[in-house]
């Protein structure tokens, strides 16, 4: 038995297919947008946006208020925990 495809179920078919990709194009925006926001901030960004001195950066992360990281000999400071100080010390 042979099955007739018609040109309204080929627009049909396009229509699908365009609704798709352009979702997919959306959801790769988003997740891209996410990825370029860093996570873990420089010693010197936390300092700025803090208005605190290396001294302090040092006291937060030796008292392990905030995560950090070591590379390549920098500290690397989680970017959540900075905002939550950043909140915290504005209130």
């Amino acid at each position: 038995m042979e099955e007739i495809v018609t040109k309204e179920d080929l627009r049909h078919f396009g229509l699908l297919l365009l609704d798709q990709i352009q979702a997919i194009f959306k959801e790769g925006n988003s997740q891209q947008k996410e990825s370029l926001e860093p996570q873990w901030l420089k010693s010197k960004a936390v300092r700025k946006l803090l208005d605190i001195s290396a001294g302090s950066v040092q006291n937060l992360r030796m008292t392990q208020k905030i995560r950090f990281k070591k590379v390549l000999g920098s500290y690397y400071y989680n970017k959540e925990d900075v905002l939550k100080l950043f909140k915290d010390e504005s209130n």
